[in-house]
């Protein structure tokens, strides 16, 4: 068996159902598009999560970026509202929600916006991350949740 090293996997709710993991459009595409995995309606302004019913594992020292994909301010009229996510490797299978990966999105326009399920939403990309000299100062070990679940 091929030892997991980093990638996506349904949450419990979504295992079964026949989706799609995301998966790189072309050969030297950095990021992983991943679609929303509910339809999901906009008010004018609203903010709104957006689940991809995804976890993501990696290996230590790794984490996963979300970016918005480059046409959906002027296709949907629909921004990442936090610009980039930051999905940490800890997230990974939590007690508070398995990991499950949302897109925190805003309708920009002055009219009603439908996220179709399927409809690809955001751009997942692994990278590498360092960490600062001397003692971190880690105050929790275990993450539940997220969403700033780790500033309460």
């Amino acid at each position: 068996m091929k030892m997991k090293i980093r990638g996506f996997e349904f949450v419990t709710k979504y295992a079964d159902q026949g989706l799609d993991l995301p998966h790189r459009e072309t050969e030297h595409a950095a990021g992983y598009d991943l679609a929303a995995v509910e339809t999901v309606h906009f008010a004018p302004g609203e903010i709104k999560l957006v689940s991809t019913g995804l976890k993501a594992y990696m290996q230590a020292g790794e984490v996963l970026y979300l970016y918005d994909r480059s046409s959906n301010p002027r296709k949907k009229g629909l921004v990442l509202a936090n610009s980039v996510g930051v999905i940490d490797g800890d997230y990974y299978g939590n007690s508070g929600n398995e990991g499950e990966i949302f897109a925190q999105m805003m309708n920009i326009t002055d009219h009603a916006v439908v996220i179709e399920a399927g409809e690809r939403v955001t751009q997942g990309v692994f990278m590498p991350f360092l960490v600062a000299d001397g003692d971190d100062n880690v105050t929790k070990t275990v993450r539940t949740g997220g969403f700033g679940s780790t500033g309460k």
